[in-house]
């Protein structure tokens, strides 16, 4: 049985803690395969019209072209409208039907979690991955307690002791194991003027399309 993560989001652009998390996740969860899986346009967020998808996507492809763990997937792209993790989900799961399933989110999503569409039957549908960010603690006051005897603890413990945790089926994983204080929004901002000031925050391979195209500005 294989082992699939999915990772979802816009990536305007994706980003070098995109791509630790990536890294990271892949060794610790002994992954076969990360999958990015770039969204056509977040219902959550209706107010911004991201990039286009072909720029989101060959940002991507570029970013991870020497990673053979980790792949861009279409999936969302291909329908060219929004769509919920909900429907995505049961999409996937059909899709990889006879593998480990993992979904990614980030800390930011975790605490925002109850906003999403059928949100407990989301959290039933895979095992998941919640991977934490510097200003939004994990607590666990919000969910129901049906959820909460599934969570697995990774935060501080060493990648023999989560092996043995694994034995749960259908966990929500918390880890700390990729720290990285960037966002989407800071690279934009940053990019305003043209100029990328934080050379860090971005792969050198995505800096430089984002000013062969001009994006941003």
């Amino acid at each position: 049985m294989k082992r699939i993560a999915i990772f979802g989001g816009t990536f305007d652009p994706v980003h070098s803690g995109h791509l630790a998390i990536a890294r990271s996740l892949v060794r610790m969860f002994d992954l076969d395969q990360f999958v990015f899986l770039p969204a056509f346009h977040a219902p959550h967020k209706p107010d911004r019209k991201p990039t286009s998808a072909y720029h989101r996507f060959a940002m991507i492809s570029l970013a991870t072209a020497k990673d053979k763990n980790i792949v861009v997937s279409a999936h969302e792209l291909d329908k060219s409208k929004s769509q919920y993790t909900f429907d995505t989900l049961a999409e996937l799961k059909a899709m990889y039907e006879n593998e480990k399933l993992f979904f990614v989110m980030g800390g930011d999503s975790w605490q925002d979690i109850k906003t999403w569409k059928r949100w407990e039957e989301v959290l039933t549908m895979s095992n998941h991955i919640v991977v934490t960010r510097p200003g939004y603690p994990i607590d666990f006051t919000h969910i129901t307690d049906t959820v909460c005897k599934r969570i697995v603890d990774l935060r501080n413990i060493d990648k023999k002791d989560f092996l043995k945790s694994e034995r749960q089926e259908d966990a929500i994983y918390v880890t700390d194991a990729v720290v990285f204080d960037t966002s989407a929004t800071e690279v934009r901002d940053d990019l305003s003027d043209g100029v990328l000031d934080r050379t860090d925050d971005v792969p050198e391979e995505v800096a430089k399309y984002i000013e062969k195209y001009e994006l941003y500005k």
